[in-house]
Formats: C-alpha cells, structure tokens, sequence
C-alpha cells in the first residue's frame, strides 16, 4: 500500500494522504463500493476493511481533487474558482483528520487489547 504521510507537525505544509492508482490498499481488488449497497441483487461482502479501504479511497479521491483543482487556479484556467478550490481544499483536510482519528483510535484499541491480562 502506497501512502504518503505528512512530515512532523513543525514542517508540514500540507496534509497528504493519496493512494497511488497503480497499487490496491488493503486486501480485494476492483473499484470502491458502499458497504450498504448490495450488487445485482447478491449479498456483498459486508466488512471492516471493506469500509476502511472505501475510506481511504474516498480521502484519496478528495485529496486528488484538490490538487487538481489546485494545479487549474495555478494555471489561472477561468473555468475554476477559487471558492470551489477552497472548499474541495477543507473537504479533503477533514476527510485527512478523520482518517488520523480513526487510526488513532485503532492503534489505542489494539495497545488495550494487547496489555489485557489474560
């Protein structure tokens, strides 16, 4: 899995949290899918890592995003505004911090369960 990871917090310009399109995160391969949406009519496989990896895809997308539409302001293209890059810039910032928290949690989930006496 390819994921760049943002420097310390005393240098990071910007959060970054993009998966390369060549490499599939987790395990499975083929494109994202909702966890609640079943396929053609069949019972699709419903899981943690399922919903983990259509997160990160959906980050990444966001991420994408905004660097496209970063790049275009840059470029001074007059089909894109710099209030919708603005806001695709904080959608994918959010997107990044929920992403922290939850690997946050897990890695305090998995400490607690680890120390547990058995």
């Amino acid at each position: 899995m390819a994921i760049r990871t943002c420097r310390p917090p005393s240098e990071h310009t910007a959060m970054d949290l993009r998966i390369s399109p060549g490499t599939a995160p987790l395990s499975g391969t083929g494109l994202a899918r909702r966890a609640t949406a079943p396929q053609d009519g069949a019972a699709q496989d419903v899981g943690f890592s399922n919903a983990l990896k259509g997160a990160l895809q959906s980050v990444s997308a966001a991420q994408n995003r905004s660097s496209d539409l970063q790049r275009e302001v840059q470029f001074e293209n007059p089909n894109v505004s710099i209030e919708e890059t603005m806001v695709s810039m904080q959608k994918a910032q959010v997107g990044f911090q929920a992403t922290l928290h939850v690997r946050n949690r897990m890695v305090q989930a998995y400490s607690d369960i680890m120390n547990m006496q058995v």
